[in-house]
């Protein structure tokens, strides 16, 4: 008697992307309370990418940055950057994941510098810690600087540079180490609309120049309409994605594209924007329909 072959298996949820998160929570205790910063969060960022993360104040944006660079600890749910999984990393693999895999970027200046450091002594300081020789750090040191646009600051402190100037500085010791990602949390908060510009330009010069792939957290809408990929966020979740493309008119001009897309998490679940469920009166319970192409919701009438 034959039996029918068995289906094929079904490939790994972001299995070739460079960073994967899975149902992902996260759940803090505040005394006899319970917060849920994350409620089951999907993100897939293949490498290479420059993707902005945006949402309101609460909506869980800064804790997967903190769950991502390695600073925070997720609760439940699978979470991958390359080759690390950040659930079952020992403190051990976590200081080393944090020193040569990822780089942060701070909003607060302050908290990305240290005051009596030269920016050449603070690129150079993360490369000492991994034990790089002392040319190679050198060199590297100078090389990131000019690359960031303050080759000419490489013996100031950060006293003595102004707020785009030390963001930059930020950035380039962010890299120091050469990692594959670059995490940057609302890395224009504290900066004028120019000065920010500036930044985010250099960090795509990064991108592109260094391949290095960038994720950035940010409410400045400005900001996020400059990457190709944003990422919004809402109670937790993962709710929509704007993509960007350029397109060509037939007299040569060029004009930018962008589309935006509820996203539906592995549960099937998929978040309705407010002005849809308030302009349709869709509450507790909708109707849904499987059309030839489509899927309709109609209000509970």
């Amino acid at each position: 008697m034959s039996f029918p072959a068995p289906p094929p298996p079904t490939p790994e949820f972001g299995a070739d992307a460079l960073i994967v998160c899975e149902s992902l929570v996260r759940i803090y205790q505040s005394g006899p309370i319970e917060v849920q910063a994350l409620q089951g969060l999907d993100l897939i960022v293949d490498s290479g990418e420059m993707v902005a993360v945006v949402g309101a104040s609460g909506s869980g944006k800064s804790t997967l940055l903190s769950i991502l660079a390695g600073i925070d600890a997720p609760t439940a749910g699978r979470a991958r950057v390359d080759k690390w999984d950040l659930l079952g990393m020992s403190r051990t693999d976590r200081v080393r994941y944090r020193r040569k895999a990822v780089g942060f970027v701070r909003q607060q200046t302050a908290s990305n510098l240290v005051p009596y450091l030269t920016a050449r002594q603070m690129v150079d300081l993360p490369m000492t810690a991994a034990r790089v020789a002392t040319g190679v750090r050198r060199e590297r040191s100078l090389e990131l600087l000019r690359m960031l646009g303050v080759g000419d600051c490489a013996d100031r402190r950060p006293g003595q540079l102004s707020g785009g100037q030390q963001q930059r500085v930020a950035i380039a010791v962010a890299l120091a180490n050469e990692p594959r990602v670059l995490f940057a949390d609302e890395p224009t908060g504290e900066l004028d609309t120019a000065t920010s510009v500036e930044v985010f330009g250099a960090m795509r010069d990064v991108n592109r120049e260094l391949g290095v792939t960038v994720v950035v957290v940010t409410h400045d809408p400005s900001v996020s309409g400059q990457v190709e990929r944003t990422v919004a966020i809402r109670d937790g979740r993962t709710s929509s994605e704007v993509l960007r493309r350029t397109a060509t008119a037939d007299n040569g001009d060029t004009h930018v594209i962008a589309e935006e897309y509820a996203v539906m998490d592995r549960a099937g679940r998929v978040q309705i924007p407010r002005d849809y469920r308030e302009a349709l009166a869709l509450t507790r319970r909708v109707r849904l329909a499987l059309e030839p192409d489509h899927v309709t919701i109609r209000p509970d009438a």
